[in-house]
C-alpha cells in the first residue's frame, strides 16, 4: 500500500513530466517548486541564475550548514509513450533524464525536515536550471549563490538505469569526466562527382581526420589515466552528384585530468590543421570547455555512504563505483565548496525503470522516489546532528 508521502511525490514527479522546460526557460517550473516549497512554510528566493531558487530551512542553533541539490531542465526529445497518463503535454520537448524525480525527491525531503525538525543547523534546498548543457551552475554561481547562501557542503544524486532500484553508489574523488566539444570545418573545393580531380574533397579529408583522431586516446594519453574521444557528426554541403565544398566535424571528448584536456585539445589541433594543410586546403578549430569532472570530496563520502546504508540497507550501497565518462553540471559547484554525488538506481536493465536515459521512452522510477527523499532528508542529520 503507497504511502501518503509516495502519493505526495508522485503527484508533484507527474506534474513536473507533464510539463517539461529546457535550459533557462524553467519558468513554470521554478514557480511550481516555489509554491510547493512555500506551503511548507519555506520562504524561497527566486530568480538567482535566471530561473534557479534556494529555500532555507533552520532548526536550532547549529551553525553547520548545507546544500541539497536538484535539477530542473528537460530535453528537446519528443516522447514517444503518449499511453501515460502523466506523459509531456509539450511536444517536443519530455523529461528524458529524470530531472522531474531529482525535483521531486528534493521537495520530499524539505517535507520530512519541516515535519520532523531532527536535525540542528541549516538545509538550502537548491533547484538549479539548465543541467543539460552545462551552464546553470555557474549561472547560479556567478549571480552569487554561495555568497548569499554560504553552504559548508553540497549533495545531489542523479538516478541510474541500468542499477537495481533503490540501490546506490558514489565514489571518493571522480565520479563522472569534464566534456569538451570540437568544431572541426574543413574549407575545400566542391566540384562534379564525376570529376574529382577539379576539386579538393573534404569528405575524404575528413575522413581521413576522424580516423587519425582514433590514436589520440589510444597513442597519445597514458593508459592509467580516462579519456575518450568521439566524432558525433559529420556535416556536408553536397548533394548525391556534388562533392561538397565544406565538411563540419563535430563531437566531444572526456576526461578528469586538467592536463589530459590540455593534451586532447592540442593533439586534435595538430592532426586536423596538419592533414588540411597537406591537402591544401583550410581548417578551422574550436574546442571548448563545457562540463568540469565531478570530484566527490573525500571527507563527504563516507557520510553519503552511511545515509544510503540507512536508507537502503549496507548491502544496497556501493562506496566505490567505478568512475565513469558522463558529465554532470554538479561538477561546477564541487569546483567551488566541498560535497559528495551519488547514483540512486533506477531500475535494471530490462526492468521497470530500465530505460536508458535521454531515450524517448524513458520515464522516472516512482518507487525510488520514497528513498530517494529519505536518502537526501539523512543527509541532513547526519550532517546536522542535534546535540
Amino acid at each position: 500500500m503507497q504511502s501518503e508521502l509516495h502519493r505526495q511525490l508522485a503527484a508533484w514527479r507527474h506534474h513536473l513530466h507533464q510539463h517539461p522546460e529546457t535550459g533557462f526557460e524553467e519558468v513554470d517550473t521554478s514557480a511550481y517548486v516555489a509554491n510547493a516549497l512555500e506551503a511548507m512554510g519555506l520562504k524561497v528566493h527566486r530568480g538567482i541564475g535566471g530561473t534557479g531558487l534556494v529555500a532555507n530551512l533552520t532548526v536550532g542553533d547549529g551553525k553547520g550548514v548545507i546544500g541539497l541539490r536538484a535539477d530542473m531542465d528537460a530535453l528537446n526529445i519528443t516522447e514517444a509513450a503518449q499511453q501515460r497518463a502523466h506523459a509531456s503535454c509539450k511536444h517536443g520537448k519530455m523529461h528524458a533524464c529524470g530531472h522531474d524525480g531529482h525535483m521531486a525527491m528534493i521537495l520530499g525531503a524539505a517535507k520530512l525536515l519541516t515535519q520532523a525538525r531532527d536535525f540542528n543547523g541549516t538545509v538550502r534546498f537548491i533547484f538549479q536550471p539548465a543541467e543539460e548543457h552545462g551552464r546553470g551552475a555557474k549561472a547560479m554561481i556567478s549571480d552569487g549563490l554561495f555568497d548569499r547562501f554560504p553552504v559548508d557542503a553540497i549533495f545531489g544524486a542523479h538516478n541510474m538505469p541500468g542499477m537495481a532500484a533503490g540501490t546506490f553508489a558514489t565514489r571518493a574523488e571522480g565520479i563522472m569526466a569534464s566534456e569538451d566539444n570540437f568544431v572541426i570545418r574543413i574549407k575545400g573545393r566542391g566540384s562534379h562527382a564525376a570529376r574529382p580531380h577539379m576539386g579538393a574533397d573534404p569528405i575524404v579529408i575528413g575522413a581521413e581526420i576522424v580516423m587519425a583522431l582514433q590514436t589520440v586516446v589510444s597513442r597519445n594519453v597514458d593508459p592509467g589515466l580516462q579519456a575518450v574521444v568521439s566524432c558525433t557528426e559529420f556535416i556536408t554541403d553536397g548533394l548525391r552528384n556534388v562533392i561538397p565544398s565544406n565538411v563540419v566535424i563535430k563531437g566531444d571528448t572526456r576526461s578528469y585530468d586538467v592536463a589530459v584536456q590540455a593534451l586532447l585539445e592540442r593533439r586534435m589541433r595538430e592532426i586536423s590543421m596538419g592533414i588540411c594543410q597537406a591537402h591544401g586546403v583550410e581548417c578551422e578549430f574550436e574546442y571548448t570547455h563545457e562540463f568540469a569532472p565531478t570530484i566527490n570530496s573525500p571527507e563527504f563520502v563516507d557520510l553519503a555512504v552511511q545515509a544510503a546504508a540507512r536508507v537502503a540497507g549496507a548491502a544496497n550501497v556501493d562506496a566505490d563505483v567505478k568512475p565513469m565518462m558522463i558529465s554532470e553540471d554538479f561538477g561546477a559547484f564541487l569546483r567551488v565548496v566541498p560535497g559528495n554525488f551519488t547514483f540512486i538506481g533506477n531500475g535494471a536493465t530490462g526492468k521497470e525503470g530500465g530505460t536508458p536515459l535521454h531515450n524517448a521512452t524513458y520515464d522516472f522510477n516512482d518507487d525510488i522516489l520514497e528513498i530517494g527523499a529519505s536518502y537526501f532528508a539523512e543527509v541532513a542529520r547526519l550532517a546536522l546532528p542535534c546535540a
